[in-house]
């Protein structure tokens, strides 16, 4: 019982740990040297001076090189962080030695991605061991991970490219080789109706493919086909173009496609060659009237255009100096060509070439077209004799009236428009049919005459004295007025 009792104060007397005591200071003192000496122990184990560290392995390479990594790679990362962990342990004036086991892998298995964890662990041990020695790494990152580039080398099926390229997403198609892949590729993407996707896959199949067999496959995808010529007619690759137009046997839009290109002519005369050229094209009969036409109106053009010129600079005429030209006429529709005529050469005779009824009759321009292009030409220079004229008409027992083909009350507009005084205004709204629209446009337009005369052939005597208060005191539509009023 006594060598048991005299064990036990052995035991409690000989074991490192120390009684509790209330002298905290020295407790505390002891742990901080204790701390100092740990922190100076790993310091001179790892934070050597860098000129210190021997940076040469037993074969003789640099540590760190490709070679080296290459070999460190090899070999698994358990031996190698054990290696490390038994050199550091000599002490700061040793190498630091690392073992040179045999390696199998090669440089291009590397780049290859192959075992890539052994790499990324290898890499990332230094920055676990050495923390507070700035992270050395002692075997360079020669790649990313390939998680990264999975966008561009995953081998990415036709229906999942699609969807990916839908959600803007980067993916090649490059990997997509053969026929019979890319037309897949085409059929997923029509099947996707994203116009945008469609067309990239088909600048795709137009630089990898042979024209006739592109071709070929799109005249059974109309869809597909739609959106190259839209896409073709957008960049301007006419040649290409016209090749897959005529593939298709569409004669006609073959000469609409090269009839558009004189829309890029910018000289006169080679414009005017052009379209003489364009008249033989394959057009349909109504094309080949509007061609003809085209032709032969930039003709006149050309003719009026150098004559006008010469007045022009000659000062020789009068109008041309009242009223100097503000733009070429080359070029311009047939409407706007009619309105120049009517504005400087009304008066001509139809044998001249910029005579309006010379343009009218080689054109065949409808009535109302003409009677609406020359009022407003005539109303312009406020020639309102020419504006009766034009309206005026005769029957066979030579009778005149007035006829509009375009209605009385838009001729009103367009003189009203055309600051038209008072009384040629009130001469044509008389001549409006309907008594609420004559009504309407002498009250907006304060023709007093025609509101009086409507108001008296209505026998409305309210409207006409309410009216009565709207007019000046005193004037002559007042009297007017009031000597309806009385009889």
């Amino acid at each position: 019982m006594s060598r048991a009792r005299a064990d036990e104060e052995e035991y409690w007397h000989s074991s490192k740990f120390r009684a509790f005591t209330f002298d905290d200071e020295d407790d505390e003192l002891s742990q901080l040297k204790e701390s100092k000496r740990a922190v100076n122990s790993l310091r001179d184990i790892v934070d050597d001076d860098d000129d210190d560290l021997e940076r040469v392995s037993w074969s003789g390479e640099p540590v760190g090189s490709i070679s080296w990594s290459i070999k460190e790679t090899a070999s698994g990362s358990t031996s190698s962080l054990e290696g490390r962990d038994s050199s550091l342990q000599k002490g700061s004036s040793s190498c630091a030695a690392f073992p040179k086991p045999v390696s199998s892998y090669s440089l291009s298995s590397l780049f290859k991605g192959e075992d890539h964890h052994i790499l990324y662990r290898q890499i990332s041990f230094p920055s676990e061991s050495l923390t507070d020695t700035g992270v050395k790494n002692y075997a360079p990152e020669l790649r990313r991970p390939k998680a990264e580039y999975k966008d561009y080398t995953s081998d990415w099926s036709p229906k999942d490219t699609v969807r990916r390229m839908q959600r803007g997403k980067v993916c090649s198609l490059e990997r997509f080789r053969s026929l019979q892949d890319k037309l897949v590729l085409l059929d997923e993407a029509v099947a996707g109706h994203d116009g945008n996707v469609i067309t990239a896959v088909l600048i795709f199949l137009k630089r990898t493919l042979r024209r006739e067999i592109l071709f070929r496959e799109l005249e059974v995808r109309q869809v597909a086909l739609c959106h190259l010529i839209h896409f073709l007619r957008e960049t301007g690759e006419q040649k290409f173009l016209l090749d897959l137009l005529r593939f298709l046997d569409r004669t006609e839009e073959v000469a609409l496609s090269q009839y558009r290109e004189h829309l890029n002519i910018q000289d006169v005369e080679k414009r005017r060659e052009f379209l003489k050229g364009c008249i033989g094209l394959p057009f349909s009969a109504e094309d080949t009237s509007h061609i003809q036409d085209h032709y032969t109106l930039l003709e006149r053009q050309i003719i009026i255009e150098a004559n006008d010129r010469h007045l022009e600079m000659a000062g020789q005429s009068e109008i041309f100096r009242k009223y100097p030209r503000k733009a070429s006429i080359l070029n311009m529709p047939l409407v706007t060509t009619l309105f120049y005529s009517c504005f400087y050469h009304y008066t001509e005779t139809e044998g001249t070439f910029s005579s309006p009824t010379n343009l009218k009759k080689t054109f065949k321009i409808p009535d109302k077209q003409y009677v609406l292009t020359a009022l407003a030409a005539r109303a312009k220079l406020r020639a309102w004799d020419d504006v009766d004229a034009l309206l005026t008409t005769k029957n066979w027992l030579g009778y005149t009236k007035k006829k509009a083909p375009i209605g009385f009350h838009r001729i009103v507009e367009i003189l009203q428009r055309n600051n038209a005084p008072v009384q040629v205004l009130q001469e044509y709204v008389r001549l409006v049919e309907d008594a609420e629209t004559r009504l309407n446009l002498a009250t907006k337009y304060k023709c007093h005459d025609v509101v009086i005369e409507t108001y008296r052939d209505l026998k409305d005597r309210v409207q006409l004295i309410a009216y009565k208060c709207k007019v000046e005191r005193g004037s002559a539509e007042e009297e007017k007025i009031n000597s309806i009023l009385n009889n």
